[in-house]
């Protein structure tokens, strides 16, 4: 794992203002959505019209609105805690996801997935006032339950705010034998903090589950021009390998500059190849295995499989 200097790391979520309907007069809410003051985010949820509405914003509304709503004990976890946490996810949850002990007859909005698991005190904590399971738990979790895709931006993003290896060994160690643990395991062997996007973990995730070589996050390669860093690489073969996004090359001066960058990462002798959102995995995994020396044989990985 590198990582690169000044690269992004993921920070607790700024909560939104949450305004639900039973804490207000029906008129008055009646009349802020006749105004455009409010937008519905869910059954009685509500967020100011004027902030955006994307699906984790709203994922994160619903959050706040179902801890308010929760009368039992509880704790935000799996992707719902990630979120808390500020862990960019492939996809926004459809439900909110909590931890309780408490029987599952207890009154719960239709939006919460309860999960009746006791949560040692030591593995809850607070983020901006919300009940939610620690990073370590809060990875394990998504681990053992999530597709290996989603799971694993999921640990990477962990790893990059400050987790360690050693701490997901510790909750998975205090739960033998449970569903999912063995696969949480295997998945967080592959998890590396160097990933600085989601698109890059699924680009890594990719060539793992092609049976490629284990690539190296953030590579630094010494040029006439300095010191640039590439995505990942895999050392053996000389290849470095980026994700770009569609978005970054529409403005000239940042074409020209990633020009220059690219001339001189070739002049050290690097194979540079470029993947971006568009392209299907199978075609940049083939472009990889060119690179790959006479005789090689991919190694498989059958837990990224499902």
């Amino acid at each position: 794992m590198g990582i690169r200097p000044g690269g992004p790391v993921p920070v607790p979520a700024q909560l939104p203002p949450v305004l639900l309907a039973r804490d207000h007069l029906g008129g008055d809410v009646a009349q802020q959505l006749k105004t455009k003051q409010v937008r519905r985010v869910g059954k009685g949820v509500f967020l100011p019209a004027d902030m955006p509405h994307r699906p984790l914003d709203v994922a994160l509304a619903q959050i706040v609105a179902a801890h308010e709503q929760l009368t039992a004990p509880h704790c935000i976890s799996h992707e719902s805690a990630a979120l808390v946490w500020g862990l960019p996810l492939w996809q926004a949850p459809g439900l909110v996801h909590v931890r309780t002990s408490t029987h599952a007859g207890s009154a719960r909005p239709r939006s919460v997935r309860r999960h009746d698991e006791t949560t040692p005190a030591e593995l809850m904590t607070q983020v901006n006032g919300l009940p939610v399971t620690s990073l370590a738990l809060t990875a394990v979790d998504c681990a053992r339950t999530m597709p290996a895709l989603d799971a694993l931006v999921v640990l990477d993003a962990a790893l990059r705010a400050g987790l360690c290896h050693e701490d997901v060994t510790a909750v998975l160690d205090t739960m033998p034998g449970r569903r999912g643990t063995r696969r949480a395991r295997l998945l967080a062997r592959h998890a590396d903090g160097g990933a600085e996007s989601p698109r890059e973990t699924w680009t890594r995730f990719h060539l793992l589950q092609a049976g490629m070589p284990t690539p190296v996050t953030q590579v630094p390669v010494p040029t006439r021009r300095g010191t640039y860093w590439a995505d990942m690489g895999i050392a053996e073969w000389h290849l470095l390998i980026e994700y770009d996004g569609r978005d970054k090359y529409t403005d000239l001066a940042v074409v020209w500059d990633e020009k220059l960058r690219q001339d001189a990462i070739t002049a050290t002798g690097s194979h540079m190849l470029r993947v971006i959102g568009n392209t299907h995995p199978k075609t940049f995994v083939a472009d990889v295995l060119t690179h790959a020396p006479p005789g090689w044989r991919p190694t498989p990985r059958p837990e990224l499989n499902h």
